[in-house]
């Protein structure tokens, strides 16, 4: 007899190909996630996306997002959002601080509306923030410390030939940090858009373009365009980046709905 199928399983793979690697593919099934049986709650997140407010540090690039702390016990199994700090235009917000691997803003601390309380409770996001985990915590670094885990919904958005929206920093870059430092993407929906080419490289290649890089230091390029579709980063050992998005022949607006997860480990503050 079949075993039942948990629509919040865990791939078996536990990171195999992360850890050889230092990068990897991820489809929903890579994942252990039953996309279908948790229909309502992508549909869920899928909504969410189209309220997301403008990036409050670079208005002008039709990049969209919010983003939230959480953290994971390793020992228990708990999830835990940590609140954000008022602030008068967008309710809650969170610091975002990449330290000097962001060379657009160089130690700024970044203050971005956090993740609405409705998404808190969806089991896809769950799902899949804990299938990100999963892959990383074959590293004992990630084992014994609570874990630090960075929500991120961002939309590139077009509404006009000859626009341009773009992600930031727009070149390979690493997002710093613990070498347990891991970064996770998955589609969450794209429509009427072109470009938006994920290249994946070696560390040297971070504040290059994918353009003038040796084939030799390219390791992956692909383009998301199934939902879920997504990838993963072990961030010290590669570089990564995605393109800028164009508008399609299908109307007048597209866009690229992603969702990125990163990982890290807390640090004793004492």
């Amino acid at each position: 007899m079949d075993e039942p199928r948990n629509p919040l399983g865990r791939s078996p793979e536990r990171g195999a190909r992360m850890r050889r690697d230092g990068h990897a593919r991820l489809s929903a099934a890579d994942l252990g996630i039953d996309i279908v049986a948790l229909a309502e709650d992508f549909a869920r997140l899928a909504d969410a996306y189209r309220e997301l407010p403008r990036d409050p540090y670079a208005r002008e690039t039709n990049r969209f997002r919010r983003y939230s702390h959480a953290v994971y016990l390793p020992w228990t199994g708990a999830l835990s959002y940590i609140p954000g700090s008022p602030d008068e235009e967008f309710g809650t917000v969170t610091e975002y601080w990449q330290d000097e691997h962001n060379p657009e803003y160089p130690r700024v601390r970044r203050r971005l509306p956090d993740i609405s309380q409705a998404l808190h409770g969806n089991r896809l996001l769950e799902a899949l923030v804990r299938a990100d985990l999963d892959h990383a915590l074959w590293l004992e670094d990630l084992q014994r410390v609570p874990v630090y885990v960075g929500i991120h919904l961002m939309t590139l958005d077009v509404r006009g030939r000859g626009q341009e929206a773009v992600s930031s920093p727009n070149c390979l870059h690493q997002d710093g940090g613990s070498p347990a430092t891991f970064t996770f993407a998955h589609l969450v929906g794209r429509r009427n858009v072109e470009g938006g080419e994920n290249v994946i490289a070696t560390p040297q290649s971070a504040g290059r373009q994918p353009g003038n890089l040796p084939e030799d230091a390219v390791h992956a390029r692909f383009v998301l365009t199934e939902p879920l579709d997504g990838y993963g980063v072990h961030d010290h050992r590669v570089s990564h980046y995605v393109g800028p998005v164009r508008l399609g022949d299908d109307g007048d607006d597209g866009r690229r709905d992603i969702l990125i997860v990163g990982i890290a480990p807390y640090t004793p503050g004492l």
